[in-house]
């Protein structure tokens, strides 16, 4: 040990003087408080929570399902039997399905003009084939002629 008394060197900390010394913290022993209330003591008591209700959202499936087969139709040219399922579907979730309003008449508006398109086009493939065969004559086309066959 070094005599405080001493001679020291310039380079070396000397005793810190008392008056510059900072006291030790004291730290406070944390118990846990005391109950407050009675009733915070009783065995099984617990506050009623605040919560909102839950509602159950309104039932748009079959609207929904025939807004979906009409634009699947139309996208991949299904013509006759998806639009009648869809259009069916729509009709069905019009009368139904009030929140579904909306879609139930969009769907229907769609698979009916898918519809429409169908039988249309249907018709026009039904009187061509028979046209080109031969078997009819189409009043509209006039007088087709059969080919001819070599002797």
């Amino acid at each position: 040990m070094s005599d405080p008394n001493a001679p020291r060197d310039q380079n070396q900390p000397g005793p810190v003087p008392a008056s510059y010394q900072q006291p030790a913290p004291q730290q406070a022993a944390y118990a846990q408080p005391g109950p407050q209330h009675p009733a915070a003591t009783q065995p099984g008591y617990m506050q009623p929570g605040y919560t909102q209700p839950v509602y159950a959202a309104p039932p748009r499936g079959l609207s929904v399902a025939s807004l979906v087969i009409g634009l699947v139709s139309f996208f991949l040219g299904f013509t006759v039997v998806l639009p009648l399922v869809g259009a069916i579907l729509g009709f069905v979730g019009l009368r139904r399905e009030p929140a579904g309003r909306g879609m139930a008449i969009a769907g229907i508006w769609i698979n009916g003009l898918i519809l429409v398109f169908g039988v249309i086009l249907g018709i026009v493939v039904v009187l061509a084939v028979l046209g080109v065969i031969g078997a009819v004559t189409i009043p509209l086309l006039g007088e087709v002629a059969s080919p001819a066959v070599p002797a």
